[in-house]
């Protein structure tokens, strides 16, 4: 569906120039713009939903159970105390 808008020089001038950089058409800018906005503005969807497993390809980033598990090798067992 198409829709006519009034948007201001200024704005698009540097709309432009950030599609441009990212070899993008002006339209193309503009529908993705408009899906951030609406993803942004979700109501419905949790944050948490949203963002779970966001680094889950990441390998810098040690697994935290085995981080837990090495920062707690050094101390006795409850039975012990």
């Amino acid at each position: 569906m198409r829709i006519l808008t009034d948007i201001p020089d200024d704005d698009l001038r540097k709309l432009d120039a950030l599609a441009s950089e990212s070899k993008k058409s002006r339209a193309a800018a503009i529908r993705e713009a408009v899906k951030l906005y609406l993803v942004q503005n979700d109501r419905g969807n949790d944050w948490i939903e949203r963002w779970a497993g966001l680094w889950k390809d990441r390998d810098d980033i040690p697994d935290g159970v085995e981080y837990q598990r090495a920062m707690r090798e050094d101390r006795r067992p409850y039975e012990d105390i």
